[in-house]
């Protein structure tokens, strides 16, 4: 049988779907996987064994309807459910394809963000993209996260300082929106707290950010924001002793390799049920870190640019002494 599973983005997005990919390649005899997402998103799965064929969209639905159509699939997956996954499937209308999709729970989420009443089942989105293919037969096999770093963007041990090559926290100080954020006063004080060797990740534009929390003890904190790629950056992650994270990819991506995750949140919660995850048949490995008594928080389902009421107390009173002291913590164990 042949699948088209569909996730355009983001790079946490389609991290939380490997379970799903997995769970259907290992439990279908001869499954062909096939997965759809964005050029630009390429790198987060290229790797991945479980799929046999990417296609990419680059802003032509009819073009790339036209390539599936010769596919002739028995089952189309749509794991993102969006008006363009729904123009695809109009545009495929003429298919013998079956399409599931997954509870994508909109109405949910915009009553929790809004009116701040929770009517989320308690059931994580990777479990839920799972539970798309229940119809198939395919259950969830407990094992979490999947991330695979092509061979040929391995980390090089030698571009970083000879004083972190024994041990490091990596912090990921980037996200998509900033209320998402700490301010760089907050992670410049963890860094200051924690007594240990620090590697900042995250994109080129957090570059200056990194720069300027690197600035509180340059000899300790490796500034990494810009100078590796995606799949490097996974690397350092993947090296780290303790990860702390916003709500962002990265943060999915240390759950893939079982790291101890740090969640620190802001404009998002978890009570969205996106928190770490690292599979129902594994230890929890996550401590959430979220400014208690907030009635406005969450205030959206992924971030914006600034505090719809203006004091951004969800970040601005994070606790930097109780996440220093967990990392410190964490360490000794």
């Amino acid at each position: 049988m042949k699948f088209l599973i569909i996730r355009f983005s983001s790079i946490g997005d389609i991290v939380l779907t490997t379970a799903a990919i997995r769970c259907l390649k290992q439990q279908i005899p001869g499954a062909e996987v096939h997965f759809l997402t964005k050029e630009k998103m390429k790198a987060v799965t290229i790797a991945n064994p479980y799929i046999d064929k990417f296609y990419y969209y680059s802003n032509d639905l009819k073009t790339l309807a036209r390539e599936l159509r010769k596919e002739n699939y028995d089952y189309i997956i749509d794991l993102h459910k969006n008006i363009r996954t729904y123009l695809l499937r109009l545009k495929l209308i003429t298919s013998k394809a079956l399409w599931y999709s997954y509870h994508k729970l909109s109405i949910q989420k915009f009553i929790l963000t809004k009116v701040k009443i929770n009517l989320m089942p308690r059931r994580h989105i990777s479990l839920r993209c799972i539970d798309a293919l229940a119809p198939l037969g395919v259950v969830d096999d407990g094992k979490g996260l999947d991330y695979f770093i092509p061979e040929s963007e391995y980390l090089n041990e030698n571009d970083l300082p000879s004083g972190h090559l024994f041990g490091y926290i990596a912090i990921i100080i980037g996200a998509t929106h900033n209320t998402k954020k700490l301010p760089v006063y907050k992670l410049q004080e963890i860094c200051s707290k924690i007594n240990y060797p620090i590697i900042l990740v995250g994109g080129k534009e957090e570059q200056a950010e990194g720069e300027a929390i690197a600035s509180v003890n340059p000899q300790k904190i490796f500034n990494a924001c810009g100078k590796f790629s995606l799949n490097e950056s996974a690397g350092l992650v993947r090296k780290a002793r303790v990860v702390i994270s916003h709500d962002t990819g990265l943060q999915y991506i240390a759950c893939a390799f079982q790291k101890p995750v740090l969640a620190i949140w802001g404009g998002t919660s978890p009570k969205l049920q996106v928190e770490p995850f690292f599979g129902t048949s594994n230890t929890s490995l996550h401590k959430n870190f979220i400014v208690p008594g907030l009635p406005c928080q969450p205030c959206s389902n992924y971030g914006t640019k600034k505090c719809p009421r203006g004091h951004f107390k969800c970040m601005k009173n994070q606790n930097t002494d109780l996440i220093a002291s967990t990392v410190m913590s964490l360490l000794k164990q």
